[in-house]
């Protein structure tokens, strides 16, 4: 992980960044460069990791693979929390963010119940995963390929999670799937003790009605998960198009300062 600490007195907010790339390509190298520098600018730390990708869990024959990815994330933010009095983090307010399987990952470790293991002897192990918001650009919301079918009918994306050569596998396969898919998908994950999450799509959302541009980043992914979010009474804001008319904050970078800040 690369770190990037703010310069403060005392002990900084963290923004935990996730890459994407589908987790087949990417690296930590890469955060948004504007949210770095303003999160500097505003006295936030931000960590960016690495992970093992779907084709390091293939190799290590881990099932599913998307589960090494998910996993290492995990840990990563575990042990960040277990540097927090060297680099001067305050292990309370940490928030995820990420884009597309990156922003999958943050809305998947901000859904998922705490991982920490309070008996564990690893100190590592015994911190928690849970964060205070989240903010995901363009995330896939679900690994249901039914879901994501209904959604977005032109959906060819998802199947390489489970190591499937194609979607079609996967709806065969999909029953025999579920534990997993409800085990990993931000929208069978969320309950009402989640943290506030924004959204951002560069796409308006249309369900269920195709082609969708961008099946793979569609606003539907956002407009699908929206109506869960509210049933379960999880603070949410969906960015479309730069639309800001309709949201409480000025500006992206507005939520996190409100949530990371206070």
């Amino acid at each position: 992980m690369d770190f990037y600490q703010a310069k403060a007195a005392g002990a900084t907010p963290l923004l935990f960044f996730v890459h994407g790339g589908g987790w087949m390509t990417g690296d930590k190298a890469t955060p948004a460069p504007d949210f770095l520098v303003k999160c500097l600018e505003n006295g936030i730390s931000l960590v960016s990791i690495n992970y093992r990708l779907i084709t390091d869990a293939q190799q290590e024959k881990i099932m599913p693979p998307v589960k090494a990815c998910l996993d290492d994330s995990a840990r990563a933010l575990q042990f960040v929390r277990s540097k927090a009095a060297e680099w001067r983090i305050d292990k309370d307010r940490i928030g995820g963010c990420g884009g597309s399987a990156g922003g999958f990952t943050v809305l998947y470790l901000g859904f998922h119940s705490d991982m920490a293991d309070a008996g564990s002897a690893d100190p590592v192990s015994r911190e928690s995963t849970r964060l205070r918001c989240v903010m995901a650009f363009v995330p896939q919301t679900s690994l249901d390929p039914k879901q994501m079918k209904a959604w977005i009918p032109n959906n060819e994306y998802g199947n390489h999670a489970f190591g499937l050569a194609s979607m079609q596998e996967f709806l065969d396969k999909r029953d025999n799937l579920m534990p997993w898919i409800d085990q990993f998908s931000p929208y069978a994950l969320a309950s009402a003790d989640d943290p506030p999450v924004l959204l951002f799509y560069d796409s308006t959302p249309d369900l269920g009605k195709p082609p969708a541009k961008d099946p793979v980043h569609s606003g539907n992914f956002g407009a699908g998960i929206a109506e869960k979010l509210k049933a379960v009474g999880i603070e949410h804001e969906i960015n479309y198009n730069n639309d800001y008319a309709h949201m409480k904050y000025p500006d992206l970078f507005g939520f996190l300062v409100a949530k990371l800040k206070k």
